[in-house]
């Protein structure tokens, strides 16, 4: 026998068997799915760009070159992207599930040309319905060629006995018949504090706005929990095909938080929800109770609070009158002393504050407000939502004092019709000025405050990067000086939204051990001077497919 032969025979076929086992190895490393053939834009602090990722149990394993992905990963599952684009899954970071989901159970007003097609839309609607009381929603005056608002003569002649509540397109006024208001104890003499109710030659005209709002709003009956359910997922589907897999839902209440927890516990709702709670008594007890909140897919850790109204319907607190409409300022809808309240419960729970503020004084109010937190808590990105009309002097206070703004463009390209009418050039400085915000926070959490605006995205990139609204106008752009870059408004949508909702660490960026949400989408995501539509070929949701367009 011979040894040397016999002793290469054995080292080769040692060499050859840990050579396979080496290769196995690697190569059937087993995960639950891989997709490759793409380009995944990470939004990493490096802005890396991949062609593969592999992901197992919800969570990403690995990205990189597809070669390497697909020679070292087996998995059950394998997508060729067709080079198609991949983000992470979008957040809209200031929207209204809910509203928009019983605003889908109403008569829809949105996009009426004259008060006659609102009247038309609502015999329509009660000849197949057959309400009780008639909710309608979404008019918007400034489309008319009488931009005044309406007056409800019409209104009581086609319903003089049914209640009839018709609420505008921003949710601060509303247009009420006659037998509503008789309901409701409102008549000519009626003040409320942070509201008004309209009167000409002596006779209420119907128009209501903000806290004024309130006694209407208990009067409205509720929708079946079933109608309410088949309607929100309706809203989640739409959301789910825009490639949003999250929302920050601006305003809670109490029994709503059950509602979500009840369809999730039955597999139903899947998207990442960032609930602000309204500041009611029983939302207060919630969170002193439970502190911050997580229960799987939803997130409770700040208060919703109402500073002031619209800009639309004058209700926005200004420093100085509007320029048309002379003596008016508008008015704060929360009283300073609650406001402040609300913030110490918001410090010593760990809670966000989270204001609407539209006008510069309710964001000059509020900025002093969190001025104070901001020296017991250097991290607590207290956010102004909306940040619309700000006075110049007021920016330094964001970065001074550690707030986030939570903006949405569309509002700018929805409000360039009149803007300037309402406030003036002089002010338009400070309006809408998402780049001069930028310079000031750092950061920027981007959303469309849906159902005021529409969900799509890919107009909130329009409207940030070209100034533009989806019929490309104005040709040049609305104040264009005040554009963001396209990679500044995805961060807005991804990344800066889950700073804003402390979801850094799991959520807004396609990293090793965050989750896997992200979007596939049919065409390349990009902005161009004109309007393009997009939508998701593929939405998932830590690993799991919530949505495809097949």
């Amino acid at each position: 026998m011979n040894l040397k032969k016999v002793t290469r025979g054995f080292y080769y076929t040692l060499l050859v068997g840990f050579s396979f086992t080496l290769t196995a190895c690697f190569k059937g490393k087993s995960v639950d799915l891989i997709i490759h053939n793409a380009q995944i834009y990470t939004m990493n602090e490096k802005g890396e760009v991949h062609e593969a990722i592999a992901i197992k149990d919800g969570e990403i394993v690995e990205l990189g070159p597809e070669r390497q992905i697909l020679n070292k990963y087996t998995a059950d599952e394998e997508i060729d992207a067709g080079g198609k684009d991949v983000y992470p899954g979008l957040t809209d970071a200031h929207g209204h599930m809910l509203m928009y989901a019983r605003q889908r159970l109403n008569a829809d007003l949105v996009g009426s040309k004259s008060f006659d097609e609102v009247l038309v839309r609502l015999e329509k609607y009660q000849s197949k319905t057959n309400r009780t009381f008639i909710v309608g929603a979404g008019w918007d005056q400034s489309l008319w060629v009488n931009t005044e608002f309406p007056t409800n003569e019409q209104l009581n002649k086609l319903f003089p006995t049914i209640p009839v509540c018709l609420m505008r397109i921003d949710g601060h006024a509303l247009l009420a018949n006659d037998a509503l208001l008789k309901k409701a104890g409102i008549d000519e003499h009626t003040i409320i504090e942070g509201g008004e109710v309209f009167v000409k030659d002596g006779k209420c005209t119907g128009m209501i706005t903000d806290n004024a709002m309130l006694g209407v709003f208990k009067l409205i009956p509720t929708y079946s929990e079933r109608e309410l359910i088949g309607s929100l997922l309706d809203v989640q589907h739409e959301l789910l095909q825009y490639g949003i897999t999250g929302v920050h839902e601006a305003g809670v209440e109490f029994e709503e938080i059950g509602l979500f927890k009840k369809l999730i516990d039955h597999h139903q709702f899947t998207l990442n929800t960032y609930a602000m709670l309204t500041p009611s008594e029983k939302n207060i007890a919630f969170a002193r109770k439970n502190g911050i909140y997580t229960y799987k897919n939803l997130s409770i850790r700040s208060f919703k609070v109402m500073g002031d109204g619209s800009l639309g319907s004058r209700g926005a607190f200004l420093k100085k009158p509007y320029s048309d409409s002379h003596n008016h300022f508008g008015a704060l809808l929360t009283p300073i002393k609650d406001m402040k309240r609300i913030a110490t419960i918001c410090e010593l729970t760990g809670y966000q504050m989270n204001t609407h503020s539209i006008g510069d004084s309710t964001s000059n109010i509020m900025l002093n407000i969190y001025k104070g937190i901001f020296e017991v808590n250097k991290d607590h990105r207290w956010r102004i939502e909306h940040a619309q009309v700000l006075d110049p002097k007021d920016f330094m206070m964001f970065s001074d004092y550690g707030v986030f703004a939570s903006v949405q463009p569309t509002h700018a390209v929805s409000d360039q019709r009149w803007a300037e009418a309402r406030i003036g050039k002089e002010r338009m400085k400070g309006a809408y000025a998402y780049k001069t915000l930028l310079q000031h926070c750092g950061m920027l959490a981007l959303g469309t405050d849906f159902p005021i605006e529409l969900t799509d995205p890919f107009r909130t990139i329009h409207a940030a990067v070209q100034r533009k609204n989806a019929d490309n106008f104005p040709a040049g752009g609305f104040y264009p000086n005040e554009a963001l870059t396209f990679e500044e408004c995805m961060k807005g949508m991804t990344i800066w939204a889950a700073y804003a909702s402390f979801d850094e660490a799991r959520l807004g960026s396609l990293e090793k051990g965050k989750e896997a949400t992200f979007v596939i989408f049919v065409n390349p995501v990009n902005s161009a001077p004109e309007y393009r539509a997009n939508f998701a070929a593929y939405t998932f949701i830590k690993g799991q497919k919530v949505y495809s367009v097949d």
